[in-house]
C-alpha cells in the first residue's frame, strides 16, 4: 500500500468517525438537550466536511504520482 492510499484511506475513516460522533451528539441533544452535545454535533459535522474538502484536493492534486 503506498503512501498515498494509506493517506487516502485514513482520511476516509476520519471522515467516517467524525459522521458517527456528529450523530451521536445530535442523538444526545435531542435527550437531554444539553448546549455541549450541540456544540460537539455542529463542530464534528464542520471537521467531517473539512476532511472531506481536504481529502478530495489531496487526491485531485496527487493524482498523477
Amino acid at each position: 500500500m503506498s503512501l498515498r492510499a494509506f493517506h487516502l484511506f485514513f482520511m476516509a475513516a476520519s471522515v467516517t468517525l467524525a459522521a458517527f460522533v456528529a450523530a451521536w451528539a445530535g442523538g444526545e441533544f435531542r435527550a437531554g438537550h444539553g448546549a455541549l452535545y450541540a456544540a460537539t454535533s455542529a463542530a464534528s459535522m464542520l471537521t467531517a466536511g473539512g476532511l472531506a474538502v481536504y481529502a478530495a484536493a489531496f487526491r485531485r492534486k496527487t493524482k498523477d504520482l
